[in-house]
């Protein structure tokens, strides 16, 4: 494992106890390897072995009662890496934050705005809503509807009668 984030094993070490220091060496040597711009079957295994590590480790955290369970979204989603790499190649250090905005806008957020009784179908409704609004927005800034506000488009029309 190589990069600068090793410093901080370094300066932790000695101060916790060594399972930390496994447990960030592990993830580190995960996210290192899951990073490359080309990964191999050999590459595939050292990643798949870090998880293992990682996995095992962590529960010194349990252990010491610093959590009760580990519900960690991007932890849970770490051990669909290597098939999903397998299925569909290198990610080549993606960063997540792009599908998770877009997962915020179209899930998260609809669901808020529902009752939560069959939520699908109203987000679906929502959704659909939300685009046709959109639309019309685009629509009417093309046609030239949303330039000013009412007040000023009646103090223009108003403004003109008065001069006449």
């Amino acid at each position: 494992m190589t990069g600068p984030l090793q410093v901080y094993i370094a300066a932790i070490e000695g101060y916790v106890p060594q399972d930390v220091i496994r447990t960030f060496r592990a993830f580190l040597e995960f996210c290192y390897l899951v990073r490359r711009n080309v990964i191999t079957e050999p590459t595939l295994t050292a990643i798949e072995d870090a998880l293992a590590r990682f996995h095992s480790y962590r529960e010194v955290f349990r252990n010491a009662n610093v959590i009760t369970t580990f519900s960690l979204p991007r932890q849970h989603a770490m051990k669909h890496y290597p098939y999903l790499i397998r299925q569909f190649g290198a990610p080549n250090g993606l960063c997540s934050s792009i599908t998770e905005s877009k997962h915020i806008k179209a899930v998260k957020r609809p669901y808020r705005r529902t009752n939560r009784f069959q939520a699908l179908g109203q987000m679906l409704v929502i959704n659909q809503r939300l685009d046709k609004f959109a639309a019309a927005r685009a629509d009417f800034e093309k046609r030239g509807m949303l330039k000013g506000t009412c007040l000023s488009h009646v103090l223009g029309t108003l403004g003109a009668s008065i001069l006449l």
